[in-house]
């Protein structure tokens, strides 16, 4: 497809993950897809959670080569304090686009696990005059049943955390946002499930909201895990079942969905065969089947303007900052 892109979810796995990927790596395989623009997501190793760790991660990507086009993120742990420090960390300096908020626990070690936290979260934000980006992973993690998990079934991760999962998170965060006063931009990341968008679409005009979907979330399903080799499909949230795909795919096509975003999460063939740290690592490298992916929206109708607006023109609308 015509670029330019931009990708607003990716993972680079600099600093003690490097042996997975490196910033340059996921560059090279943007441009590679027509993506000028990459935002790198703060679940690090270590995290980055303040301005001094943002900038360290802009400076690696400096000496990679890597003057345009990267742009990062800055987690919340929960802490009144921080998220105020994020929030200006985010002011200060034009390559940090957003504050991303973990609302259950993913990959790493970044998480905002208790809705208490979550909803004293965007309160400080309020407070503070924040009126950028705050990204969401939505998973409620009262309602995980790891008991259903089955590696030698891999399609059971989509039972362990249950569509229901993310719904009530999504619920609950626009909650929160609202009753906050919360002025900045609330996006739900790659959103899996037809009731997620539907709420989604209710908030809107009440609070400034969006939501993003993933390639594998819109054109794969719970049997692609089935298959041999499927549990290197696990990610979180889960692919779904068929039917969830499909009311995914058809909120897409009607306008609900603001943007793609790959959520591009390598990891070596070791973190997804085998448990050494106790779990089959989540997460896949989306972003190398980017243009494919895009094919075959183009072929199932979806013209160039619209792909556009997923693609470049709604993600430089909510980031303003991004100068490619």
């Amino acid at each position: 497809m015509p670029g330019p892109h931009i990708d607003p979810h990716v993972h680079c796995r600099d600093w003690k993950e490097s042996n997975k990927a490196t910033i340059s790596s996921v560059m090279k395989i943007a441009a590679d897809n027509g993506v000028v623009a990459i935002f790198d997501m703060p679940n690090t190793n270590p995290p980055i959670i303040s301005l001094r760790t943002a900038e360290e991660r802009l400076l690696t990507a400096e000496k990679e080569g890597c003057t345009s086009g990267y742009y990062v993120y800055i987690g919340l742990t929960g802490d009144d304090l921080q998220a105020r420090e994020a929030a200006d960390a985010v002011d200060d300096n034009d390559r940090i686009v957003g504050i991303k908020m973990y609302a259950g626990r993913s990959v790493g070690s970044l998480s905002v696990s208790d809705p208490e936290a979550q909803a004293m979260s965007y309160a400080a934000l309020a407070e503070a005059g924040y009126t950028g980006v705050v990204a969401v992973h939505c998973e409620k993690e009262s309602l995980f049943k790891p008991s259903l998990w089955n590696p030698a079934d891999p399609q059971t991760w989509n039972l362990a955390r249950p569509p229901e999962m993310e719904v009530e998170a999504v619920r609950e965060q626009i909650e929160f946002a609202g009753k906050s006063g919360f002025r900045g931009n609330l996006h739900i990341c790659h959103i899996s499930t037809p009731d997620s968008v539907d709420l989604v679409k209710e908030a809107r005009g009440r609070i400034r909201v969006t939501c993003g979907a993933t390639p594998h979330h819109l054109s794969m399903s719970t049997d692609n895990l089935h298959k041999e080799g499927g549990i290197a499909y696990k990610v979180n949230p889960p692919i779904r079942d068929l039917s969830c795909v499909s009311g995914l795919n058809d909120r897409l096509k009607k306008g609900m969905i603001d943007w793609i975003e790959t959520d591009h999460a390598p990891h070596t063939k070791e973190d997804k065969s085998y448990p050494g740290n106790g779990t089959f690592m989540s997460g896949i490298p989306s972003l190398e089947g980017y243009s494919e992916f895009l094919d075959k929206l183009s072929a199932n109708g979806l013209s160039d303007r619209i792909i556009a607006d997923l693609t470049y023109n709604n993600i430089k609308k909510a980031f303003p900052m991004v100068k490619e």
